[in-house]
């Protein structure tokens, strides 16, 4: 059961660090020159990377809801890992981590709900492709989403 608490503790752990990393990083779209995330766009010159504004035709309210689901995301997250650990050693035997599982799923929706929107408003007539934070993201959906569901599931043994 240990090993299984542990495992459990680093999945979590692993979600939040590509939570952070989805959130912070510079490339969720991305050409052979240019690199754009949900805060600000970086241009190469040719020797080093330039910061720029992001367009004026990035809708404001969409932009604005895309960062703050991914900040949610990461303190959700967060939370859920600080109850977990709480929940460990509180909770009595034979009871579940509902807590734990409900912070998860709120990262999980979260996240989902802002790489949805990022996918459905922006860039769809630009050249380029979705960069690895953008796929981060994804990933860090599916990774909170079968967290959620191991604690949903997980029960403290007597044994």
């Amino acid at each position: 059961m240990l090993v299984l608490l542990g495992g459990i503790f680093l999945l979590h752990v692993a979600t939040v660090i590509l939570l952070l990393t989805a959130t912070i990083e510079n490339a969720w779209w991305t050409t052979g020159f240019m690199n754009t995330d949900i805060w600000t766009r970086w241009i190469w010159n040719g020797a080093q990377w330039n910061q720029t504004a992001l367009p004026n035709t990035y809708p404001e309210d969409y932009l604005q809801a895309v960062q703050a689901c991914s900040i949610l995301a990461c303190v959700f997250s967060g939370i859920g890992l600080f109850v977990f650990l709480a929940q460990l050693f509180t909770l009595p035997k034979g009871k579940r981590f509902i807590l734990s599982g409900v912070f998860q799923l709120l990262a999980c929706l979260f996240i989902m709900i802002a790489a949805t929107i990022y996918t459905d408003i922006f860039h769809r007539n630009d050249h380029g492709s979705y960069g690895p934070s953008f796929i981060i993201a994804w990933l860090a959906f599916a990774l909170t989403f079968i967290s959620c569901v191991i604690y949903f599931i997980l029960r403290k043994k007597t044994t």
